[in-house]
Formats: C-alpha cells, sequence, structure tokens
C-alpha cells in the first residue's frame, strides 16, 4: 500500500480538529511530524485533502468521502491488534445524548456498562438533538441517544423506547384545579419550554402546529431542570419529557395536566453513521441499552440494578 496507517490517524485528526497544531496535540505528536505526515500523503497521490483558510484545514470533497472509510479502517485495525495482544476487552466508547436522556438516563446506563466492562474508557456528551445528530454525521461520536426523530442521507436511525411529554404546571396554578384543559386554556396560558432544536421542542411543535402562533411563550431554556424551577415559582406552565418529572410528580411540587387529544407520545432513538464502522463496545452498549428497556412501556419506568443488586430508579 502507498499509504500508512500513522498517515491515516494524522489524517483524521486534522479532520477532526480542524488544525495540524491541535491534531498534533491530540496524536501526542510533533506538529512538524504531523504536517509531514499529511503532507506526504497528499504527495503520495498527488491531491489535497483540504481546503486551507489561513491555519484552519476544511474537508474537501474527497476528503469527506474519505474520512468515514479511514475511521472504519482505523477502527478495524485496533481491533486487529487487540486481538494480537491478547486485549480481548471493549475497546474506548464515544456516546453523544441528548439532554433529555443523558441528564435522566444515560449516566446511569454508561455507569451500568462500565461495572460490566471494567478497563473500558467512556466519552460522553450531553447536547441538545440537533447538536448530537450533527456529532454523529460528523463522526465525533461513535453512537448518538436521541429523542424524537430526523431523517439525514448519512445516518442510520433504530427505534430504541417510546417516550411522553407531558404538560404540567405548580399545584398552585388555576389550570392544576381543573379535570381537563382545554386547547383554548392552553393558548392562554403562558410558557416556559425547551429551545429550538432539540427533540423536546420539536415534539411539542407538532403536537401544537395547529394553535403554535397564538402561543405565548414567555421563556425559552435548553435545560429540562431549569424549566421545571420556572414552572414551580408560577412563571408559567411547562412541557418536557415525563422521564423528567417522575420525581416532581412523586413529591408534589409539580404536577401533570390532562389534555384530551394531545398527542405527546415520541421515540427515544440510536443514531449512528453509516458509513462508520460498528466497534464491540457500541454493539455491547446498545445491547444494555435494549436489554434493560425490554419490556418496559415507557422510558420512565426502567429501572436498573446499582453496585449493591438492588434496583436503581433513574429519578
Amino acid at each position: 500500500m502507498r499509504y500508512t496507517l500513522r498517515q491515516l490517524e494524522v489524517f483524521v485528526a486534522v479532520a477532526r480538529q480542524e488544525s495540524v497544531s491541535r491534531a498534533a496535540e491530540a496524536l501526542s505528536m510533533s506538529q512538524s511530524a504531523t504536517s509531514t505526515a499529511l503532507a506526504e500523503l497528499e504527495k503520495q497521490f498527488d491531491t489535497r485533502l483540504f481546503d486551507r483558510y489561513g491555519k484552519r484545514l476544511q474537508l474537501n470533497e474527497l476528503s469527506r468521502q474519505l474520512l468515514p472509510r479511514a475511521i472504519e479502517l482505523l477502527d478495524r485495525a485496533g481491533q486487529i491488534e487487540s486481538l494480537l495482544t491478547g486485549d480481548t476487552g471493549i475497546g474506548p466508547l464515544s456516546i453523544g445524548a441528548s439532554l433529555t436522556i443523558g441528564n435522566y438516563l444515560a449516566t446511569l446506563l454508561v455507569g451500568d456498562f462500565m461495572r460490566q466492562h471494567p478497563g473500558c474508557r467512556v466519552q460522553m456528551s450531553v447536547h441538545n438533538t440537533a447538536t448530537i445528530v450533527r456529532q454523529v454525521a460528523h463522526l465525533e461520536v461513535d453512537v448518538g441517544l436521541i429523542e424524537g426523530d430526523f431523517q439525514h442521507p448519512d445516518l442510520e436511525v433504530l427505534p430504541w423506547i417510546p417516550d411522553e411529554l407531558v404538560v404540567f404546571a405548580a399545584p398552585g396554578h388555576p389550570l392544576a384545579k381543573l379535570d381537563s384543559v382545554s386547547m383554548d386554556d392552553l393558548v392562554a396560558a403562558p410558557w416556559i419550554l425547551r429551545e429550538a432544536g432539540s427533540g423536546t421542542r420539536q415534539t411539542f411543535d407538532y403536537a401544537m402546529r395547529h394553535v403554535a402562533s397564538n402561543l405565548d411563550i414567555r421563556l425559552e431554556l435548553e435545560h429540562t431542570e431549569a424549566i421545571k424551577r420556572a414552572v414551580e415559582s408560577g412563571l408559567g406552565i411547562g412541557c418536557i419529557s415525563r422521564l423528567a418529572l417522575k420525581e416532581a410528580f412523586r413529591r408534589g411540587s409539580l404536577v401533570p395536566l390532562n389534555v384530551p387529544g394531545l398527542d405527546l407520545q415520541r421515540m427515544f432513538h440510536f443514531v449512528l453513521h453509516k458509513q462508520k464502522f460498528r466497534t464491540a463496545g457500541v454493539e455491547a452498549f446498545i445491547a444494555l441499552c435494549r436489554a434493560v428497556s425490554q419490556g418496559v412501556r415507557r422510558s420512565d419506568e426502567i429501572v436498573l440494578p446499582g453496585p449493591d443488586g438492588q434496583p436503581v430508579h433513574y429519578l
């Protein structure tokens, strides 16, 4: 072959970092060695892999096609090396989780995964759904856990478990005293909602699409805990996952509102890049997620055993 795995490793690092100096730091190489490896790869094939904008390097059309294949080859090479050295454990794993899943499910799932696979290194990022989708599309994480649904030509979306949003209020709110709440009541009330780009907001906007232009949206926040505090203080009503409200409902600090006919069902999904090699770690993590949700009707019913063998509820 006219290229080496080290050259591909440098290419992938530069593609992810968009900088030779940052790639060198990530690879623990000198900047000159990193720059030389990239230059030799381009020279051997008489091609350019990046468009240069000052010190910033941006993928061109060829390198965008090359990147997922290079990552797959490096992942497979890593597995071969593990077999040759007798290391049959799970390799490193990077996970991206949208905010509701990340804050209320993924941390405990990762904890259980690491107990089952001692020595495995896991990196997890928690952002809104749009950001996680972008990270998976750019091959920055191995697997994403997201809320809602979407379409992307480079990504595969696999259903995981049903979830449900719920409209809620503080116990002293006038709507909390009603047996059922009408759509007119919702239009008249001030709202505290998740930001645009989140899976929660996507589901809410679709459910309320016929009256969306009439809603009184007072505040948009990125974090569900902040929304809960704002609603508790009487600033308005909200709509987030029942998963995030389980403990608040149990304590009585917040109460669900009954809105007949309002469909707030959705799914949690796994999202993977179609061209990225699925390592043993990715397969094992998805298998764990499916195992703990087997027979469960909705996300807020998931329970995991803790270190002492006793059930650990996610909220």
